[in-house]
């Protein structure tokens, strides 16, 4: 099982200790990229965006790097409505 495979397993899992980086890394994998802030008001809100226009956005997890389930959750239900997982 190659590493990708391992983090989606863990992902599906919805686990208490999936970090901001693995989060990335699954995002960028199913062809999900950041858009970039303009301005300093941003916050910790994050935006991703796909090639079809598909959106994801939640807050970056602060202080700490672990994303909170619910979060894991709301990115499964949306990839799975759009048919990515």
């Amino acid at each position: 099982m190659s590493k990708i495979e391992k983090l989606i397993a863990k992902f599906l899992s919805v686990p208490i200790d999936l970090t901001w980086n693995e989060l990335l890394k699954l995002l960028a994998h199913f062809g999900f990229t950041e858009i970039k802030k303009k301005g300093k008001s941003g916050g910790s809100r994050v935006k991703f965006i796909n090639s079809k226009k598909q959106i994801l956005n939640f807050h970056k997890p602060h202080p700490d790097n672990i994303v909170k389930q619910y979060v894991i959750r709301q990115t499964l239900e949306k990839l799975r409505l759009w048919k990515i997982i």
